[in-house]
C-alpha cells in the first residue's frame, strides 16, 4: 500500500458522502406528508426483509442536526441527499407543504454553516402514491409534473444551492420497480411498458434540466446519478479492452440495464440502434421532438459503483465473463473488482467526454459496536482504498474526476433487504438510534485533510 503515498486528487476534488430521504429520514406520517409509493410498497406482506419499513429509518428528521454535526466531526467537505416529494407536495402537484420546504431549508442552512456543500438528488426511487395512483411513470404528464416540482426546488433553494442531480440509478427505478417488482411500487410490466416508463423518466430529466438552467439563481452544476451495466478486462491486453468495452454496452434483457440506454440519448440525442433493434416489436413510438428534449447540456455524469464482472475475448473477440472461484468476495451477486471503478468509468469518458463524479461506492457487511464501544471495520477501509486508487487513476491519466460520494454516511433502511445490512460510515443502533462513528469514517477523514494522499 506505501507505493501509493504521497498521490493526491486534483485541486478542488470534492469529498463527500450520501443517503437517500426514504433510507433515512422517518418522519413518515408527520408535518403534512404524504404517502410515497415506498410507504405504501413497505406495507404489503413479505415486500420487505423482516417486515420493517422506513416510518422511522434513522430518524434523520428529527436527528438532522446531530447528523450534521456527525458529517462536520467526519471532514465532509459535501453531502449528497434527496428529497420527499410527496413531504414538499402531498398530493405530488398542486397545494404545497410548508413545513416540508422548511425541513430542508433547515437542513441546507445548517450545511452550509458547517462548510458543507449541499448537492441535491431530486429523485432517489421517490415518487408521491397519488402520482402512481395517476399512472406514475407510464403517465404521459408524468415529465411535466416531475419539472414542475423541481422548478419548486429551485425556486425555493437556488440560492445556496449549487449542484443537483436528477434521478438516482433510474434504471432500477425500471428494473425493480416497474419488471421484477421488488422495489415499489412493486410492478411485473410487459417490457413495452417498462420502455415507456423509462422514456418518460428520460424525458423527466430533460424538463428538470431546462427548469434547473432557466430557474437557478446563479451558475449551476447538474449530472445524472447512473449506473446499469459495468465490467473491468481480464487483462489489458486491446483484445480484453475492446471485449469489456462491447460488454458494457451491449443490449440485455430489457434494454434499461444497458448505461448506453439511458446516457446515449442524455448526451448523445438518441437511443442506442443495436438496444432498439433488440427490443424489436416491444420498442414504443416516440414523438420526434423528443430527443431534442431529452438531450440537455450536462455538466458531468455520476456514477455508482460497487463492481462487476472481468471480462476477456473469446476466439472471436466477442466478451467472456471469467468465473471467480469458490469464496471470491462479492457484494451481493456483483464480483468485488476495483478494478472496474476505472475501466466502466474510462469507458463512458471516452463516448461521452464529460467530467465524471462517484455518486455511490460502498461495502455492506454486519458491522456491531464492540465492548470498547468502537466499530472496527478494517475491511471497509481496505475496500474504498482500493476503488479510490482506482479512480484516481484516472486523474493520473488526465479524466477530469471532481467528486466522490461514499455510500453511505450512515446504516439506514436499505430498501427490500431492511435493515439485514450495513454501509455506513456511522453506525445506527435501529432500536435506540445511537449514532456510532466507526473506524472508516475517521479513516475517511484522514483521506479528506490529505486529499487522497494517504491511500
Amino acid at each position: 500500500m506505501s507505493a501509493q503515498l504521497g498521490k493526491t486528487f486534483p485541486e478542488g476534488f470534492i469529498w463527500g458522502a450520501a443517503t437517500a430521504a426514504y433510507q433515512v429520514e422517518g418522519g413518515a406520517n408527520e408535518d403534512g406528508k404524504g404517502d410515497s409509493i415506498w410507504d405504501v410498497f413497505c406495507r404489503r406482506k413479505g415486500a420487505i426483509l423482516g417486515g420493517r419499513g422506513g416510518e422511522v429509518a434513522c430518524d434523520h428528521y428529527h436527528r438532522w442536526q446531530e447528523d450534521v454535526g456527525l458529517m462536520k466531526e467526519i471532514g465532509l467537505q459535501a453531502y449528497r441527499f434527496s428529497l420527499t416529494w410527496s413531504r414538499i407536495l402531498p398530493e405530488g402537484r398542486g397545494a404545497v407543504n410548508p413545513k416540508g420546504l422548511a425541513f430542508y431549508d433547515k437542513l441546507i442552512d445548517s450545511l452550509l454553516e458547517a462548510g458543507i456543500q449541499p448537492w441535491i438528488n431530486i429523485c432517489h426511487f421517490d415518487l408521491p402514491h397519488r402520482l402512481f395512483l395517476e399512472g406514475g411513470w407510464l403517465n404521459p404528464d408524468v415529465s411535466r409534473w416531475f419539472a414542475d416540482y423541481t422548478d419548486l426546488l429551485v425556486r425555493t433553494y437556488s440560492d445556496r444551492v449549487r449542484h443537483w442531480v436528477t434521478f438516482n440509478e433510474p434504471n432500477v427505478m425500471v428494473m425493480k420497480g416497474y419488471w421484477n417488482g421488488d422495489h415499489a411500487p412493486g410492478l411485473r410490466l410487459p417490457l413495452e411498458d417498462c420502455l415507456r416508463a423509462a422514456h418518460n423518466i428520460l424525458l423527466g430529466h430533460g424538463r428538470a434540466v431546462q427548469a434547473i438552467r432557466s430557474g437557478t439563481a446563479g451558475r449551476s452544476s447538474i449530472g445524472i446519478a447512473s449506473a446499469a451495466r459495468k465490467c473491468a478486462p481480464a487483462t489489458e491486453s486491446p483484445a480484453d479492452i475492446e471485449a469489456a468495452r462491447r460488454f458494457q454496452y451491449e443490449p440485455v434483457e430489457g434494454c434499461v440495464q444497458n448505461p448506453a440506454w439511458w446516457l446515449d440519448p442524455m448526451v448523445l440525442g438518441r437511443y442506442p440502434e443495436d438496444a432498439v433493434q433488440h427490443n424489436g416489436s416491444s420498442m414504443p413510438r416516440f414523438p420526434d421532438g423528443d430527443m431534442d428534449l431529452i438531450a440537455q447540456p450536462l455538466d458531468f455524469i455520476g456514477y455508482n459503483c460497487y463492481g462487476g464482472p472481468y471480462i476477456r475475448a473469446g476466439a472471436d473477440g466477442s466478451p467472456v465473463e471469467v468465473p471467480v472461484g469458490p469464496g471470491a468476495p462479492k457484494q451481493g451477486a456483483m464480483v468485488f473488482a476495483p478494478e472496474v471503478m476505472y475501466w466502466a468509468m474510462r469507458f463512458h469518458h471516452e463516448r461521452y467526454h464529460l467530467p465524471l463524479a462517484i455518486m455511490e461506492n460502498g461495502m455492506h457487511q454486519n458491522d456491531w459496536v464492540l465492548l470498547d464501544g468502537h466499530v472496527r471495520d478494517p475491511n471497509r477501509v481496505d475496500y474504498t482504498t482500493r476503488y479510490l486508487r482506482q479512480f484516481r487513476r484516472l486523474a493520473d491519466d488526465g479524466i477530469p474526476v471532481v467528486a466522490y460520494f461514499h455510500w453511505t454516511l450512515m446504516d439506514n433502511f436499505e430498501w427490500a433487504a431492511g435493515y439485514s445490512t450495513r454501509m455506513g460510515l456511522i453506525h445506527v443502533d435501529f432500536e435506540t438510534l445511537k449514532r456510532t462513528v466507526k473506524d472508516s469514517a475517521f479513516w475517511y477523514r484522514e483521506v479528506i485533510r490529505t486529499n487522497g494522499a494517504n491511500l
